[in-house]
């Protein structure tokens, strides 16, 4: 049963809860498309406000021993997972994830990540290190400005919340406004678990105006961005202008490379599951299937004979396998590259029709196109909903080429029956994560993209050293 929501939510600055503000943002229930909550519309003064109590709280939270750091991050992740029924009641009526799926990756996931990198710090992370004659010391970048998204809100917070807080900064938050109700009751779990005053600072608003005062903010020492690829272009512009670091998680067009010698059925049933994952809004989806020319039209019949499982609409039906879209604007998007489709000459092997979805909500129908050129816009730009395009290939070399040919490079898949194989044309896709024949997520891995899926790495080792500087003192 779907816990109650929070219906009004404000500011968190300096540890202080402030929701004095008139002009408000409402939070859209996607499946209803009913108002539930709001949330301020904050401004530069509120950026203002939270950089000076996270710089007031970076001297005593970064003196503290990362032993102690982790310590906290434990109880964070002991919060988390105490409170994982709400917290996946509040982002299903915010943002429209199935509950079964919000209860076991949304709200769930978020504490595993906690615990991996306080584990992390735990197990001998070494924040120095001899080289010849110099001491290599990792501090704490200082402040940083954290701008994250609604597809999975909590999780997204706190890849970039857990190791900056571990290697020692401070936060400014600004979570999404479709989906911000989850980032208040992280905050009260952050302060449960004894995470100071000033540490993590929440600021409600749009993109142009907060996001853009964080990413200008001369107090502000880096940024982590996770987010469109056009949003992202404009974080790294606003910031260039103090020269701060900026990590970028961007967008994805990824490729699931079935190789002719895969188990077929196998590789097409988990390629569509990764497809329609959250209802496709998901940077990692493998919304290209290549497939041997030869097995195309087999692949087809499998992947619409698979689909056909996935029931749409209420996301509080344990049924349903894909709620509405995140926002009627998200739902005009999909549907408008539907029509794309089929303009281009695509195949509409599945679904596209939307009479039979629910007369009110956000929804789409997943939707199967085959035949698939890789030129066409459908093939080359990020839907972000339940939408896979099956492209044929001649061999192998362009196999590789057509997974290649985007701006893209966030993740991707290979499916063979000799993993030999698999693994060598693995390594020739340029992209950050590659799973093997339906390889286990790995949350110490190193997550982020190549071209203009981003730059840096969240989760693991290679996401704390994100949040690091490097300093050598020669002795």
């Amino acid at each position: 049963m779907a816990a109650p929501v929070t219906t009004r939510a404000g500011h968190v600055i300096g540890g202080e809860l402030i929701d004095t503000a008139t002009d408000r943002i409402d939070v859209v229930n996607p499946a209803t498309e009913e108002v539930i909550a709001s949330v301020p519309a904050g401004d530069a003064a509120d950026v203002d406000a939270a950089v000076a109590a996270a710089q007031r709280a970076f001297g005593p939270w970064s003196a503290l021993d990362p032993i102690e750091r982790a310590a906290v991050l434990r109880r964070v992740s002991a919060g988390l997972t105490a409170r994982r029924d709400e917290l996946a009641a509040t982002i299903t009526a915010e943002m429209g994830s199935p509950l079964a799926f919000a209860t076991k990756v949304q709200a769930s996931l978020p504490a595993t990540i906690t615990a991996s990198i306080a584990d992390l710090v735990e197990s001998g992370f070494s924040f120095t290190e001899e080289i010849g004659n110099s001491l290599i010391v990792r501090e704490p970048v200082g402040v940083v400005g954290a701008i994250t998204p609604w597809n999975y809100p909590l999780h997204q917070i706190v890849a970039k919340v857990a190791p900056a807080l571990a290697a020692g900064n401070t936060v400014v938050l600004k979570p999404s406004e479709v989906a911000p109700l989850n980032a208040n009751l992280l905050l009260e779990i952050l302060a449960e678990a004894g995470v100071p005053d000033g540490v993590v600072n929440l600021v409600h608003g749009t993109g142009p105006v907060v996001g853009e005062a964080i990413s200008a903010h001369p107090g502000i020492d880096m940024v982590s961005f996770t987010g469109s690829t056009n949003a992202g272009k404009r974080v790294s512009a606003v910031a260039a202008e103090t020269v701060k670091r900026v990590a970028l998680e961007l967008g994805g067009k990824s490729a699931n490379v079935i190789l002719d010698d895969a188990d077929l059925l196998r590789a097409v049933k988990i390629g569509l599951a990764n497809t329609f994952i959250n209802g496709g809004q998901t940077c990692t989806a493998w919304t290209r299937m290549l497939v041997p020319a030869a097995l195309h039209d087999q692949a087809v019949e499998l992947a619409t004979a698979a689909a056909a499982k996935y029931t749409v609409g209420d996301p509080l039906d344990p049924a349903t396998r894909i709620g509405p879209m995140s926002s009627p604007a998200q739902r005009d998007r999909v549907l408008d590259y539907l029509k794309i489709g089929v303009a281009e000459g695509a195949t509409l092997a599945y679904g596209g029709n939307t009479e039979n979805l629910p007369e009110r909500g956000a929804y789409v129908p997943p939707t199967i196109f085959a035949n698939v050129r890789p030129e066409m816009r459908i093939a080359q730009e990020e839907i972000f909903g339940p939408v896979l395009t099956i492209l044929p290939y001649t061999d192998e070399d362009e196999a590789v080429a057509i997974a290649n040919s985007t701006i893209y490079g966030l993740s991707g898949a290979v499916f063979a029956g000799d993993p030999d194989r698999a693994l060598a044309v693995a390594k020739r896709l340029r992209t950050g994560q590659i799973d093997i024949n339906g390889g286990a997520y790995n949350p110490l891995a190193p997550f982020g993209g190549y071209k203009q899926s981003g730059n840096g790495r969240e989760m693991g080792r290679f996401g704390l050293e994100e949040f690091t500087e490097v300093k050598s003192i020669q002795r």
